[in-house]
């Protein structure tokens, strides 16, 4: 995924922050982690409004 596409999916700050520190890990089980992370903060920030 794109970080364009993926901070329009996660909106706050600290969701941001955390992407950031997920992403920069390597492995299989950190890609993991990493997906469950987006798909989950993305249904939280659902109804919020872009911080850009």
């Amino acid at each position: 995924m794109n970080k364009l596409t993926v901070f329009s999916l996660i909106k706050t700050e600290c969701g941001r922050a955390k992407y950031e520190s997920l992403a920069s890990k390597k492995g299989i089980l950190n890609r993991i982690r990493l997906y469950w992370f987006i798909i989950f903060a993305a249904i939280q920030d659902w109804n919020l409004k872009a911080k850009d």
